[in-house]
Parts: structure tokens; sequence; C-alpha cells
């Protein structure tokens, strides 16, 4: 009977998240500065910290941005760096809100109105902690531009570690049929190939439905132009790793802004044979639009999500933008196989930190564009396609 009495166990961890984050913040910020302003100052921060995650609000939280990364490698401050900690040491992203129908907690930045969310790895976690985001009614992202900052594989035959690429086009390259390259027909290059096809890169493949993504190419354009002079840092050891790639000019470059094709797949690949395939799979589901340039695993996942939120009026999806920026090169260099490549790039990708710092500077100059100019943006998506 006691049991019986007491509340869930799920409604007693969210309230304990929720209440947990928002007394460490306060007291951290108290026991540092005394009462710092912002500190859930504003009546829409402190009502939204007392509405359960995911749960109606009656104050939902303006939201002009939201920064997606995918992982962090420990604490979110302090130690080794993943995609989210730059922006967290860098930026006022001073309130914790509880997210536990997701991978990691979300943080917000009262100046800028900017949300940060860590979807964790792989297609699934991102899809879901997107939809998660999308669905919860504490904030509210009608009018929210989404910006993807991760890093990536690059091919050397396009770009050069520590590069940032804005990508339009999105391919999964998990959606497909396979046979075994043992049994494949002798005449087949590949036994990977489109579902509902007869062959490897049949020509007669139907529409995609889910196999490719445009996402606003004209908003993805202006995020180029705005960024592409950007210097990026060449950090120590790069031009060491660059200029093992004898076959490939474009990978010997300093780091670069540039555009090109995203590839999303689950599985890690690497290698010269791979790397074919990924150029003429891209090719393949843009019908030529765009080239292969950068592999990942989330952002087919996190952009399905979107259209999905879009259809119910959560969200818009002309405001999402794809910025990858490269870690470690999908080839191996001369004198070394795919498998002695990979190892040792599993030890700590070469071009880790530069990658890192790439996104942020990149990325920032495309936040504070939006975020600092939103009497314009608010209204005006650039690029948008005309109703």
């Amino acid at each position: 009977m006691a049991q019986a009495e007491k509340p869930s166990n799920r409604r007693r961890r969210y309230l304990e998240r929720a209440l947990l984050g928002a007394s460490a913040m306060t007291l951290a910020a108290c026991a540092a500065n005394g009462p710092a302003p912002g500190q859930l100052a504003t009546p829409e921060k402190a009502a939204v910290h007392d509405c359960l995650p995911a749960g109606p609000c009656s104050a939902p939280l303006p939201v002009k941005a939201v920064l997606v990364t995918m992982f962090e490698i420990g604490a979110d401050e302090g130690d080794a760096p993943g995609e989210f900690q730059l922006w967290k040491e860098r930026r006022p992203f001073d309130t914790r809100f509880a997210f536990p129908h997701a991978h990691h907690d979300l943080f917000y930045d009262e100046t800028s109105q900017t949300l940060a969310v860590v979807t964790g790895i792989g297609t699934a976690k991102s899809a879901a902690a997107t939809m998660a985001l999308g669905l919860d009614q504490r904030f509210d992202l009608t009018k929210a531009y989404w910006l993807v900052a991760g890093i990536a594989g690059i091919d050397p035959e396009d770009a050069s570690i520590g590069s940032a690429v804005w990508s339009a086009h999105l391919v999964d390259g998990d959606l497909a049929h396979e046979i075994d390259a043992r049994e494949k027909p002798d005449d087949w290059p590949t036994g990977y190939f489109a579902r509902r096809t007869k062959f490897p890169y049949d020509p007669a493949k139907p529409a995609s439905t889910g196999e490719a993504f445009v996402i606003n190419e004209g908003l993805a354009e202006w995020a180029f132009t705005l960024t592409k002079d950007t210097v990026l840092p060449d950090l120590p050891g790069l031009a060491e790793t660059r200029n093992l790639y004898t076959d490939h000019e474009m990978a010997r470059r300093p780091p670069f802004v540039l555009k090109g094709g995203h590839l999303a797949a689950m599985t890690f690949w690497h290698g010269s044979l791979l790397n074919e395939w990924a150029n003429r799979w891209v090719d393949y589901w843009t019908d030529g639009a765009a080239g292969f340039v950068t592999s990942a695993m989330e952002d087919t996942g996190t952009y399905q999500s979107i259209l999905y939120l879009d259809a119910a009026g959560r969200v818009d999806k002309d405001r999402f933008m794809v910025l990858r920026t490269g870690s470690n090169y999908t080839v191996q260099p001369p004198g070394k196989t795919a498998a002695e490549n990979l190892l040792g790039e599993n030890e700590g990708y070469a071009g880790m930190q530069a990658s890192l710092e790439s996104l942020y500077l990149v990325g920032s100059v495309v936040l504070d564009e939006i975020t600092g100019n939103w009497d314009v943006y608010e209204t005006e998506v650039p690029g948008a396609p005309a109703e």
C-alpha cells in the first residue's frame, strides 16, 4: 500500500534531474559571482524550469538558433574536447535544462537565445533526440535556425583535414540492398545497390524514400558565402599528415571552407575502395548535383525528424544547415593499408583539434550573424524558396 502511494519512478527521475540541474547551476553561479544576473532571472527561464521535461509549459522559451552537436568525450568542460566543449567553454551556455528523454541535457545561451543539444552518436540517436527536442513544449522552436556542427571523415580528393564543408545534399549510406561481394555477379562493381532496382547504379531508380535529402540550398550557399574567407587554424602536425597524401593535391592544402555532398552511414568505413563507392553513391542519388566530400553518421536521421516536425508546425525545415569539418581522411595515404590507417586514426584523429576549432570559428560566424541581426532573420530566411 505504501509503495502504491509513491509517485512513479519516471516522474520522480524527471523532477530530480530538473531540480538538481537548476539548483546546481544556480549554486555554482552564486559561489563564483554572487547572485549572477541571468541565472533564472527572466520569468521565461524560471517558468521553463518549473515545467516537467517534455511537458506543457505556460511560457515556452524563445529560441533563435539550435546548435546541434553529436558527442562529447567526457565532461562538458575542462578535459579532452568533443563537439560541444568549445561552445560550452567560450559562450554563455549557462542555463541547463534536464533532457532525460534523450542523450544529454540541454544548455541555453540567454544572450543570443541559442539552445545547444548533444544528440548522441548515430542516426538513431540523432533522429530520436531531434524529435524529442522538437516536441518539447518548453521551447518555442518555430522560428529557430538549426546548425548541425560536427566532425567528419573527408575525401582527400576534395579537401584537407581541418577544412569546413557546408552541405545541402545529404545522402544515406545505409538504406539499400546488399549482397556480399564474394557472391555478387562478376559484372557488378559492388554488391551494394538501391532498393527497388535490379543492379548497382541502375539509372531507373525510383524517387528517394529516405536515401537522399536536399535541404535549403539557398541557405547553405548564403552560409558558405558568409564564411568562405574565414581563416582556419593550421595547427602543428597537420602539415605532416597532409603531406603524406602525395597523390591528392587538395589534401595537401591548408584548411579552407568549401561546399560538398555529405554521406551519412552508421558503419565507420575507410579505404580507397569504399571511398570510390561513396563518391559513386552520392553522385547517383544526387543525379550529379553534388560530389561526396564528408562522411559521418547522423545527418539524414536528424533531417528526417526536422521534416516530420515541420509538417507538424513545430519547426521550419528551411532554417536547417549542416556544417562538417574534416577530422580524418577517408582514404589511406600511399604506403599504408586501409586497416593500418584506420587503426592508427582510432588512436586519435589527426585533424581532431583542428576540426573542432574550425567548427567553432565557422559556425560562430553564422550563428552570430543570425542572432545578432534577428530583426532581419526572424522573418527573412536567406535563400528560402518562394511560397
